[in-house]
């Protein structure tokens, strides 16, 4: 089968999409990706696991996506993309990465009769509904909750198939009224032979070391964080926050920061990639996923979880709700209600106090990613979504 992904963004790099092309690939299927070209990236590009085509679209081109239900501009990009490529190709399923071009997919899927794929990684009304540009007056002009609710409803019915992250996602999409068998949950797990974490160097002594990777904005929490940095740092426990990211909350953070008096507590690394903080995964007690509890982080569940649990690193998390399912189904952390810092303390303090607690994280984690969470598991979801086409005709 000839499968089209398309990807509303420049690629590589997307582990989630990078997943999926290799098995997809590795299972006998022809593999193409559409996605944008910014940078002057080749148009074409033949890679291991499949074909990349690249157009370019222009920075003004991208933002009128908000408005994308109201005004066809952006929708227009992808149709004379997708049609272009159609009769190049001659896809047979096209593989739409998210719910914005889930219209583009549909339309395709009547114009040519190819099979439709709705790969949703995000709550996406409630992602949009939180977002800074989505709630200035522009913003509220150009997208509004309702609309996309009432869109993300059409879609999934309209949809062949429809892949999720999380159990509670196929949750939340069966009470929209789609059938559940015709929905698949494919995590963001690991692909173990993509990934190979460096050995820890031991738990620190007297300094209790932890560590964020990831965006900047309000909504990781990480705010809460630093509070209670602030109140262990006034019980004298010696802590140490690495914080590696950037994003639009950088800079009230660090307000924060020099406000608390915890300058000497917190180190903010900016964005690096992977190889350049393998130092931080050595050495760190624990890693926090703060993110504050929503809609949206109900209802998705980040790739970095399952790093840590491989890489052998204790989690705390935040109260959303597969993140706490996981955490406490593999026992490989502990949890807090995202908005109490003073809880978060005490967990801290917990695991400071009881290194024991950390060890036993340590052998849970990494042993249900080997077990369950990871790439093997959920390519073999991914193919049997793509077999039971085969099995209609």
């Amino acid at each position: 089968m000839k499968i089209l992904i398309v990807l509303d963004q420049p690629f590589p790099p997307h582990p989630r999409v990078e997943n999926e092309m290799r098995s997809l690939t590795e299972a006998g299927h022809e593999v193409h990706i559409a996605c944008f070209q910014w940078d002057g990236e080749p148009l074409v590009e033949q890679m291991p696991y499949g074909t990349i085509h690249r157009r370019h679209i222009s920075k003004f081109r991208h933002k009128t996506s908000v408005g994308v239900l109201k005004f066809p501009f952006y929708f227009n990009y992808w149709r004379s993309f997708v049609a272009d490529l159609y009769k190049e190709i001659r896809f047979d399923a096209i593989h739409i990465c998210d719910l914005p071009l889930a219209k583009v997919g549909y339309e395709a899927k009547c114009k040519y009769g190819v099979h439709f794929v709705l790969d949703l990684f995000e709550n996406w009304p409630v992602l949009l509904q939180l977002s800074t540009h989505t709630n200035t007056f522009l913003g509220k002009l150009l997208s509004t909750y309702s609309q996309w609710v009432r869109y993300e409803k059409k879609m999934c019915a309209l949809a062949d198939k429809i892949i999720v992250v999380v159990d509670e996602a196929k949750t939340r999409i069966e009470s929209l009224g789609i059938a559940p068998e015709k929905i698949y949950i494919v995590s963001n797990t690991l692909n173990l032979s993509q990934f190979q974490p460096t050995e820890r160097r031991g738990f620190n002594k007297g300094e209790f070391k932890m560590l964020y990777v990831g965006s900047v904005n309000y909504h990781r929490g990480l705010q809460y964080v630093l509070q209670a940095i602030a109140l262990l740092k006034a019980k004298n426990i010696n802590v140490h926050f690495d914080l590696v990211g950037s994003g639009s909350y950088l800079k009230n953070l660090v307000q924060l920061i020099e406000e608390l008096g915890i300058q000497d507590n917190v180190t903010l690394h900016g964005f690096k990639l992977f190889t350049q903080i393998c130092g931080l995964y050595e050495s760190a007690d624990v890693a926090l996923i703060p993110h504050i509890k929503s809609g949206h982080t109900d209802n998705t569940i980040p790739h970095k979880i399952f790093q840590y649990m491989y890489a052998e690193i204790p989690m705390i998390v935040s109260n959303c709700d597969p993140l706490v399912r996981i955490t406490n189904e593999t026992e490989s952390g502990m949890s807090y209600r995202y908005d109490h810092p003073e809880e978060l303390a005490e967990t801290i303090c917990d695991l400071y106090e009881n290194p024991e607690k950390l060890n036993l994280f340590i052998q849970h984690g990494r042993q249900a990613v080997v077990d369950k969470y990871n790439w093997e598991t959920d390519g073999k979801v991914l193919i049997e979504l793509y077999e039971s086409f085969s099995r209609l005709t």
